[in-house]
This record gives structure tokens, C-alpha cells and sequence, in this order.
């Protein structure tokens, strides 16, 4: 698969952070970096990482609904 265009590119980076959320939720901890978690309340998200990340499946989800 090749990513073009920006929209392509933001959509894979929203689906990097959700699978480093996941993996977070499970216990796993990045090092010298900031968390997923952490990166996607800067960018708006809110409330617990479980919150975060329905939030996260749902955007994508429907940026999914759209290309189709």
C-alpha cells in the first residue's frame, strides 16, 4: 500500500497511535518518548485511556465510511 495523499497519511497515523493505546491499556510503556495517550490528548481527545481510544475507533471508523 502506498500513502499519497495527506489524508492517507493522517488516517495511518491515527491508526499507529490507536494500536500503541491498545498495547498501553495492556500495560506496555514507551521509553523516552512521550505516550500515545499523552499525544492524543494534545490533539484534543478526552477523558481515560479507554475513553481515548472509543473516541479514536470512532473517528476512524468513520474516516473509513467516508472513502468508501
Amino acid at each position: 500500500m502506498i500513502l499519497t495523499t495527506p489524508d492517507q497519511i493522517a488516517r495511518y497515523r491515527l491508526a499507529t497511535l490507536r494500536a500503541a493505546l491498545k498495547l498501553e491499556i495492556l500495560g506496555m510503556k514507551r521509553s523516552r518518548a512521550p505516550s500515545a495517550y499523552a499525544i492524543l490528548k494534545k490533539e484534543g481527545f478526552t477523558g481515560t485511556r479507554a475513553a481515548v481510544l472509543q473516541q479514536l475507533n470512532d473517528q476512524l471508523e468513520r474516516a473509513d465510511h467516508v472513502q468508501a
